[in-house]
């Protein structure tokens, strides 16, 4: 396997570009890519996978079937996104709106058919994991757009999760046996964090890359003075579905909302 930290290049090129594909070194069993698009600009996919279009930022005009929609987002701290999933035999076209837009890009392999379905920010569920445990260092929003719940058809686990300036996220340390990708943004932009994978730390930066082998351990950190967004993206196994994670035993007391931590109150 490939060596899981993947630095993606900022540059102003627009169209898809791929990260990593299901068949590769990165054994992600999933592709991921970014498309961005100008104004007017458009990009058809009909590759014969389960596939998912997850607006990032801009305006975008989204077609597939019968269905022709404009959807648009600000940028992905402040609000929850738009989501295109659609199973193997469908045809998507998305054409760039007023100022351009980004997606990411998931595919997997998934024989089974579904109903297409848009999912609107409205849909997508949102909360402040966290809060009210460890002091509130690991307070962080959690959004999850479908999982088995509302999507048992699909091969793939889709969310993001926003980091406050120096509060941790995906905490306590935990694993699972599926592979996941994690894909960042900062805001400001020159902002930076810290990805866990077990006994390797990991500096990331805006537009980079994580694939998160099978098992691997991987709590986050955000600098004080940024926000981190990160987009995550699991992969069930055929086996075995994602359902929850595993916690690290010995950290695991942490989130006992009666926890006691130094300096401790007297």
């Amino acid at each position: 396997m490939k060596n899981t930290y993947i630095k993606t290049k900022k540059n102003n090129e627009k169209g898809y570009h791929p990260i990593c594909e299901i068949d590769d070194a990165y054994d992600a069993l999933m592709d991921f890519g970014l498309l961005a698009l100008n104004t007017g600009d458009a990009y058809t996919d009909d590759e014969p996978l389960e596939r998912a279009f997850l607006l990032i930022t801009g305006t975008a005009q989204m077609t597939w079937g019968d269905n022709d929609v404009t959807v648009s987002r600000k940028n992905c701290f402040d609000e929850n996104p738009y989501v295109l999933h659609v199973p193997q035999s469908i045809s998507v076209t998305i054409a760039g709106g007023e100022g351009g837009c980004e997606f990411s890009v998931h595919r997997t392999k998934n024989d089974t058919d579904f109903r297409p379905r848009l999912f609107h920010p409205s849909e997508c569920t949102s909360e402040n994991r966290g809060e009210g445990t460890m002091n509130e260092t690991s307070t962080r929003i959690v959004r999850t757009v479908f999982d088995k719940t509302n999507a048992p058809y699909s091969n793939l686990v889709l969310g993001e999760v926003v980091g406050y300036p120096g509060k941790w996220s995906s905490y306590p340390p935990h694993f699972h046996r599926q592979p996941e990708i994690y894909h960042y943004r900062t805001l400001p932009e020159n902002g930076y964090g810290y990805c866990d994978l077990g006994n390797e730390v990991l500096k990331v930066q805006n537009s980079d890359t994580v694939v998160i082998s099978k098992g691997q351990i991987h709590p986050h950190v955000t600098a004080p003075g940024y926000a981190l967004w990160y987009l995550w993206v699991i992969r069930h196994l055929d086996d075995e579905p994602y359902i929850t994670p595993t916690f690290v035993e010995e950290h695991a007391w942490v989130m006992d909302k009666k926890a006691s931590f130094w300096p401790y109150s007297t």
